[in-house]
């Protein structure tokens, strides 16, 4: 509002910085903390049983409390870099997506080389999971690239080459991932792809074609190329499909994890059997049957469907819709393909995660072992998770940037 002639605006005199500040999404901010500060109480239930070291024992009082407390230093760290990427407006930081991609690249072909279960790299101190840093550079490559490429040649914007380019960033990486035998983080990529095809303006009938494709080769893909690339995957997804048809399995053995994951959730009932519940309460969790080691990172939803019932489930779940109700919102309002496509791929990323991490544990999905976002304990995947939405909120900050007026007094 202009106001009339002569009248002085607050907006006149706003610095940038503040008319950034002032022009968040307050909304997705405070969802997004809000799930934070859940999954801190949560990690603080789920890792009371796990060891540490008398020092540290003696220092926070328990292994509960000091794993909430490292979760508290990740999301410290995490809200500089949420706030330092909201900020910045994302037609800069799009430039760090091939730098990020290539470097990624060479981090998952190392840590192919190490003898490590969870799928780490350690710089130092630094202790990170390369594919979540991959994935982030590849939205943000697929984003830049089906923007400006067709700026360089009309060829280069055809479907055929947009679909290329999708294929190419995208299958890299997820075969290199799949053969790291991390299958959780390599299917990620597949909502991720779907959605930018959708968004990157390839035509229905390319998409048709696609999909009727893919459904013809999916035996082949199943039967020939996936145990090739992945040793465990094609056991994983025989024994849900076992489970699911309600036949015998080892429960003992590679069905254990599947069998007491859905037993705790299932049993819980509208109110579960309360937060830290020992193992008086009928708590299985407590008693030990769900595995204690993963329980705080990929196996939170087990712990939180168990404590905290049904009605705690249901209220985790619409905070994600409403995160990613904002997060389209935020879309729909973008001024250009690139942050409509930043904007659609994070939705993608988030969905995924959240649908593979609570589906596995309520048998919708095979065991693939993936974080909950915003909730599970992981360092790198909260900060990467921040990241991601420091860029959505750098999308809506600057969807309608205008030059910046000189700040000088206004004439009588």
């Amino acid at each position: 509002m202009s106001g009339w002639p002569g009248m002085v605006t607050p907006q006149r005199y706003m610095t940038p910085f503040l008319r950034k500040i002032l022009g968040m999404n307050w909304v997705l901010i405070l969802v997004m903390y809000g799930l934070l500060i859940f999954g801190v109480f949560m990690i603080e239930s789920a890792a009371r049983h796990l060891p540490i070291s008398a020092e540290l024992r003696d220092r926070f009082g328990g292994p509960g409390a000091y794993y909430a407390w490292m979760q508290k230093r990740n999301i410290v760290l995490g809200s500089v870099v949420f706030f330092g990427v909201a900020l910045v407006d994302y037609r800069w930081i799009r430039w760090l997506g091939l730098p990020f991609y290539g470097v990624s690249l060479v981090m998952m072909l190392a840590v192919m080389q190490q003898d490590d279960s969870v799928h780490r790299l350690t710089l130092g101190s630094l202790i990170f999971q390369p594919a979540q840093l991959g994935i982030t550079a590849g939205i943000l490559l697929i984003a830049w690239l089906l923007q400006d490429l067709p700026k360089l040649h009309p060829w280069l914007g055809a479907p055929l080459a947009r679909i290329g380019m999708i294929g190419v960033l995208a299958g890299v990486p997820f075969l290199v991932v799949m053969k790291m035998g991390d299958m959780g983080s390599a299917l990620v990529w597949i909502p991720v792809s779907i959605v930018a095809l959708l968004i990157g303006g390839v035509p229905f009938r390319h998409l048709s074609f696609m999909a009727l494709i893919g459904a013809g080769v999916l035996p082949i893909l199943y039967f020939v190329v996936l145990p090739m690339v992945s040793e465990r995957g094609p056991e994983r997804i025989d024994l849900w499909l076992r489970m699911l048809q309600g036949q015998e399995v080892d429960t003992t053995g590679d069905g254990y994890s599947a069998h007491y994951a859905t037993m705790a959730v299932g049993k819980a009932g509208w109110k579960g059997v309360g937060w830290g519940a020992p193992a008086e309460r009928n708590s299985l969790f407590a008693k030990g049957y769900p595995s204690r080691t993963t329980a705080h990172t990929d196996y939170i939803f087990v712990v939180i469907g168990e404590e905290l019932g049904f009605r705690g489930s249901l209220l985790l779940l619409s905070a994600y819709a409403l995160l990613l109700l904002q997060c389209l919102f935020v879309a729909f309002y973008s001024r250009d393909m690139c942050g409509r496509l930043l904007v659609s791929l994070v939705i993608a990323l988030l969905f995924a995660h959240v649908f593979e991490s609570i589906g596995m544990c309520v048998l919708l999905l095979p065991i693939t072992g993936i974080p909950l976002p915003l909730i599970s304990y992981s360092g790198t995947f909260v900060v990467i998770c921040m990241f991601l939405l420091g860029l959505v909120q750098s999308v809506w900050i600057h969807r309608n940037q205008r030059p910046i007026m000189p700040l000088k007094p206004v004439p009588d």
